[in-house]
């Protein structure tokens, strides 16, 4: 199947970097840019975006190249999207539905495809006019009869009413497995493991980071990878064993980006709780890339939008075999936390800095565990560090560093026992 062909539209004040981001959408989604088209004024146009005169250029551009769609990299307006249909003979595709569109490919789960589809509904309900639907009575055909009689119900507002309902449905099936997924977490171990989410901008390379921790740690569950934007839309976990011993879990997240409209990150709330349940955030960026600065301004702020910013959080510089030495020389100076996830340079020194995070705010203990609770142990690893195993008459000298929170845990477990 050959790639459709497109023109993406863009303004110069947004800059050369978010139409470059635009056609790698793009070609994400399957397509290819043949035509760029960039409008000089930052006005935007109440009724087409980008003024009656840029339509009909881009019209003559559809007919001269054969386009298959054009793509805005903006938002339109049902009313924009409507009055450019009309002018341009070709599908119009504006960022959000491009963005949606690439969503549905990467979709696995049951819950990824439910918050696919509830971001879809959204976007198709207000955009569904009397265009595509007759305006027929639903009167019962020639029969006719009792309840077919007077002005009936439109097509129209019959298929409104049924995405509505459809959009209900659907919420309700995300919170049915939001609620599933809270009680296996209240069924897990008492003394629960850390968890480390993997976050940053889309394409930074954190699914081949968790790859490479998979790797070093049992060399088996590696997770889908690829050099696309959104290749990973579910959360994946695994588990890394720490320097010290300790096991942490890390979980690879969907990817952010520039303009990310606001109810695609509500509709993907329940993929993110777990960027909220953290014990720590990895902020993944890309060291090679250009914008990387403006990437993680983007970050931080989807962080805030989710409520997250709070969380204890360590920036990773990845893709570091892709600079040069004086690049690499530079980014150490300052400090950088440094890597190569591609060809695992680096991984030592970022879990190193991963198992000090995950310290800080612990609390240092001795006691004795009873031979009968030596159950706890296990946990006592998977929770915190062990500095001292000693067999004693009685049970086991144990000390241990564990944060209030599992300390609290802890003890609530001995006092079942005493």
């Amino acid at each position: 199947m050959r790639p459709e062909r497109a023109a993406v539209v863009g303004f110069s004040d947004e800059g050369e970097a978010a139409l470059e981001e635009l056609k790698r959408l793009l070609e994400t989604a399957g397509g290819v840019a043949v035509a760029e088209v960039v409008k000089r004024r930052s006005e935007r146009d109440a009724a087409t975006l980008i003024g009656r005169g840029k339509a009909e250029e881009i019209a003559a551009l559809a007919r001269d190249l054969r386009l298959d769609l054009v793509v805005f990299d903006e938002d339109l307006t049902p009313g924009q999207q409507r009055n450019l249909a009309d002018i341009i003979p070709a599908k119009i595709v504006d960022r959000t539905r491009l963005i949606l569109d690439i969503f549905a490919r990467r979709a696995r789960t049951n819950e990824g495809k439910l918050q696919v589809e509830l971001a879809q509904l959204n976007y198709l309900l207000p955009r569904m006019t009397e265009r595509f639907g007759r305006f027929e009575q639903q009167t019962g055909g020639a029969r006719g009869g009792i309840g077919t009689r007077g002005p009936g119900e439109r097509k129209l507002e019959t298929d409104r009413r049924r995405v509505r309902d459809r959009i209900a449905r659907v919420r309700r099936d995300i919170e049915r497995i939001r609620t599933h997924r809270a009680l296996q977490k209240d069924s897990r171990a008492r003394v629960p493991m850390p968890i480390v989410a993997l976050v940053g901008y889309t394409n930074v390379g954190k699914s081949t980071l968790l790859n490479a921790l998979v790797a070093g740690s049992s060399g088996k569950g590696a997770v889908y990878a690829d050099d696309k934007l959104f290749a990973t839309l579910d959360p994946t976990a695994r588990r890394v064993k720490l320097p010290g011993g300790r096991p942490a879990v890390f979980v690879d997240t969907v990817g952010f980006i520039q303009k990310l409209p606001h109810h695609l990150v509500d509709a993907f709330h329940a993929t993110l709780d777990v960027v909220q349940e953290a014990d720590l955030l990895v902020h993944v960026a890309d060291a090679a890339h250009p914008e990387w600065k403006s990437q993680i301004a983007v970050v931080e702020k989807v962080l805030a939008d989710l409520d997250a910013g709070g969380i204890p959080a360590i920036l990773l510089f990845n893709k570091a075999d892709r600079l040069g030495p004086a690049e690499r020389r530079r980014f150490r100076e300052e400090g950088r936390l440094l890597a190569s996830a591609a060809q695992g340079n680096g991984l030592g020194a970022f879990l190193r800095s991963v198992e000090e995070a995950l310290e800080k705010g612990g609390e240092e203990r001795e006691f004795l565990l009873p031979h009968a609770r030596r159950d706890l142990l296990p946990l006592l690893y998977g929770a915190g560090r062990v500095l001292k195993e000693k067999s004693v008459e009685g049970g086991v000298l144990v000390r241990a560093r564990l944060d209030p929170q599992n300390w609290g845990r802890l003890d609530k477990e001995l006092g079942r026992f005493r």
